[in-house]
């Protein structure tokens, strides 16, 4: 009985991960059929595998530009994400006080609050800012890292807030009594103890910075400043659309996660694990 519990089990596991995998399926097969293929059989094995759809997409996309602009954005965003993120985290769960308490709930309450419902004032002030004040805030790749950090900040300072109350703030008194400064107990005894949840806090936000599409689509006007998913968006025409060169895009925009997620994927339970839960 168990036998069988087992490989009902396993079978059932087999068949969501069939489920779940087939639009990945399904872009990388018709990225590289032609057009009468694709809508021949979605589903079928192109007659043979070229890689010219993929050549013509990245010629579309100015693929080199638009993957330095999404690496810069992404890279620096992340970075000063996980800098401001974790020293916030830790003065908020160190301080003890009502103040503190309240800050860390409006960082959580703005979770909750869709993107879409502050969009356009938010564009409405970025433009009036960088008009009457001359701060590039309105298409420029650091108005728009300016942005993700913001955007971004409170999700990261929770998942560090709940592990750093985890660590035992014993280890912090003795660094004191040592002589270190606070600036220097942070960086030499808790930040490194907090890789775990930075290396958590890392993938989350750059699966989610490197796929943003509504956001740079709003700050981001010249073509020589678009990222990956803005050059993938333009195969989708009015009247026409370029399947097989969208899902060569798709896919060229996908790769660089993909990679990126099974070098450090043994993080994210680990550390979504000791942190949020504790």
């Amino acid at each position: 009985m168990r036998v069988i519990r087992n490989w009902s089990r396993e079978i059932l596991l087999f068949l969501m991960a069939l489920l779940f995998l087939s639009p990945i399926y399904i872009i990388f097969i018709n990225s590289f059929k032609t057009r009468s293929e694709l809508y021949e059989n979605t589903l079928a094995f192109p007659a043979q595998f070229t890689l010219e759809f993929y050549e013509g997409a990245m010629a579309r996309m100015d693929f080199f530009n638009a993957f330095l602009n999404s690496m810069y954005v992404t890279i620096v965003s992340v970075v000063f994400i996980v800098i401001l993120s974790s020293m916030t985290a830790w003065m908020l769960a160190r301080s003890g006080n009502w103040i503190s308490t309240v800050i860390f709930m409006t960082m959580i309450a703005t979770m909750l609050i869709p993107f879409q419902t502050i969009m356009m004032p938010l564009m409405q002030l970025v433009t009036g800012i960088t008009r009457n004040t001359g701060i590039p805030l309105y298409n420029s790749l650091s108005g728009l890292i300016f942005m993700n950090i913001g955007f971004h900040a409170a999700l990261s300072v929770f998942l560090y807030h709940g592990f750093i109350k985890s660590i035992p703030i014993s280890l912090e008194e003795a660094a004191t009594i040592d002589g270190a400064s606070k600036f220097g107990v942070f960086w030499r005894v808790v930040f490194p103890i907090l890789t775990p949840i930075t290396a958590t806090v890392m993938i989350l936000n750059v699966i989610l910075i490197w796929n943003d599409f509504l956001l740079p689509s709003l700050t981001l006007i010249d073509r020589d400043l678009r990222t990956i998913p803005l050059s993938v968006f333009y195969f989708f025409g009015e009247f026409t659309i370029e399947w097989n060169m969208a899902m060569a895009g798709l896919t060229l925009t996908i790769i660089p996660v993909v990679i990126f997620y099974i070098i450090s994927q043994k993080y994210i339970i680990k550390g979504i694990g000791e942190g949020a839960v504790k």
